[in-house]
């Protein structure tokens, strides 16, 4: 039977009550510990009559894995949010999935004031006395909750935010029954145990970092924060900590071989190693497995609306080579209970190449905005599809293997990003006539490349425009100006042209 994301961590809890359920630095939370907090943060959330959507702004830290818990405790929906992000983009993800109630960690408090705006009254939860210069939840001990209130499995336990055509932010409502599904499915192929140590690379807002939470505390293990300085010497970090579950993007692989991490042996200690976000070669997958020959090795592909992955493929060598295109490795077979079709350009099924459509029990109700849905959404035969946007190929007993995207949506470490978003801003900035963004192919994933016509802009000031909006982690790599951009046939602008000039550039 598949479990709540409420109910994993009950089973970890029984399985592992004084055990780390996550270490951040030299903070170190028990599965008790968690669990109590949590009943308490839940229950003055309640007492407020503070229900539906909570944001939890926080970096990884202590009140970000017991503040999610207790929003989930309390019967209430996540809202994860990333201090680091852009004042203006965080406040509009907190209008669209209605927060009005907070739990954030001294990162986020420092930077709600820039957030707010005069339209928005946000109250925070007062978890350590920190939040004084805010409206404030009072924590009281009379409040605390028993037990963990009873969720109905279609409802959203996370609001997930990936970007829209338009650079608006797309709200992703996740339900109980889509993580329960997902985790079922894990725990069928995985023998994690409460031994285990697994890896917290990606942030608390992405499904892949819901993924590493969840996985670890239903088997009562332990969760490790990586910070970035860990790449440094990451063999010498996994043996400190006992790390024994990768995951990471395929660009972890490249910035470990960059600090030459990646010798005979050196990462031995891995039973798992999980990779998703990006496509991902399997020259990287042979050199990672040089370093870690004890570990078995799935590639995760699927979209936010999926419920964090639909596919996975474990690495099988050269049989994985041969399947794979383009030299990377092969995505897989939909979960159980799911299935796919492969539709052309011209709208036909196919059994071979086209868009990938799937459907099944961790899909999406839709986005929070309806009008969202058109194009991506698709009743069909009794059912309801996504459509990915993504082009793979098909064998015939169902593997698959991804192509590309058919859009001009492109991953940079693991954020969909709109092109048309960042044409967009840099147009934007004083001087500048028109912006058309390229993806780059580049060792550690893909880079963005922006030429743009007018006068000549100082590459600062455009930096510092486009920083203002989006995440530090998908800022272009370079801004080329040109007099005039090429044109096609057509007399549009010849983006393929643009392209191959990107990957023509140095540096």
């Amino acid at each position: 039977m598949s479990l709540t994301l409420i109910e994993r961590f009950l089973r970890g809890l029984e399985i592992s009550p004084d055990r780390d359920a996550v270490r951040v630095g030299s903070d170190l939370v028990t599965y008790r510990q968690a669990h109590e907090t949590a009943l308490l943060w839940a229950g003055s959330l309640m007492a407020d009559g503070s229900h539906g959507s909570v944001g939890v702004l926080a970096g990884k830290s202590r009140a970000a894995y017991v503040g999610l818990l207790a929003v989930l405790y309390a019967g209430g929906t996540v809202v994860p949010l990333q201090p680091s992000f852009p004042a203006k983009l965080t406040r509009r993800m907190m209008k669209m999935a209605g927060v009005d109630k907070l739990i954030a960690d001294d990162r986020g408090l420092a930077v709600l004031p820039e957030i707010l705006d005069e339209e928005m009254t946000v109250r925070v939860l007062d978890t350590d006395g920190l939040a004084d210069n805010f409206p404030t939840i009072p924590v009281t001990s009379d409040s605390a909750l028993s037990a963990p209130v009873q969720v109905a499995a279609d409802g959203p336990a996370y609001i997930l935010f990936t970007s829209g055509s338009t650079g608006v932010p797309k709200g992703v409502p996740i339900s109980h029954r889509g993580f329960a599904t997902y985790f079922g499915e894990l725990d069928r192929r995985c023998d994690f145990g409460s031994n285990d140590v697994f890896s917290q690379t990606f942030d608390l807002n992405f499904d892949l970092g819901i993924h590493d939470v969840f996985a670890a505390w239903g088997a009562g293990a332990t969760l490790q924060e990586v910070p970035p300085s860990a790449y440094r010497d990451l063999p010498a970090y996994v043996a400190e900590h006992g790390i024994t579950v990768w995951n990471s993007t395929p660009s972890g692989i490249w910035m470990t071989r960059e600090m030459e991490g990646l010798e005979k042996g050196a990462l031995n200690g891995l039973r798992w190693s999980f990779f998703g976000g990006e496509a991902l070669r399997c020259q990287d997958v042979e050199d990672w497995l040089v370093a870690a020959p004890g570990s078995k090795l799935d590639n995760i592909y699927g979209p936010t609306e999926f419920s964090i992955g639909i596919c996975w493929h474990r690495w099988l060598g050269e049989e994985s080579k041969k399947r794979g295109v383009n030299g990377t490795v092969p995505i897989g077979k939909v979960h159980a209970g799911h299935d796919f079709r492969l539709v052309t350009e011209q709208g036909e099924q196919s059994s071979v190449e086209g868009e990938l459509w799937v459907t099944g029990p961790q899909i999406s109700t839709g986005y929070l905005d309806p009008a969202e849905n058109e194009g991506r959404f698709v009743d069909l035969d009794g059912r309801r599809w996504y459509r990915t946007g993504d082009r793979v190929r098909a064998t015939p007993d169902g593997d698959l293997s991804y192509i590309g995207r058919l859009d001009s949506q492109v991953k940079v470490h693991a954020w969909r990003i709109e092109l048309a978003e960042v044409d967009h801003v840099v147009s934007e900035c004083d001087g500048v006539r028109d912006a058309v963004t390229v993806p780059k192919p580049a060792e550690h994933g893909t880079e963005l490349i922006v030429f743009y016509t007018g006068d000549e802009v100082p590459e600062s000031t455009l930096a510092n425009g486009v920083r203002a909006v989006l995440p530090y982690t998908v800022l272009p790599r370079r801004y080329v100006h040109l007099d005039e951009f090429p044109l096609n046939s057509n007399r549009k602008v010849d983006r393929l042209a643009l392209r191959k000039r990107a990957e023509e550039l140095r540096g």
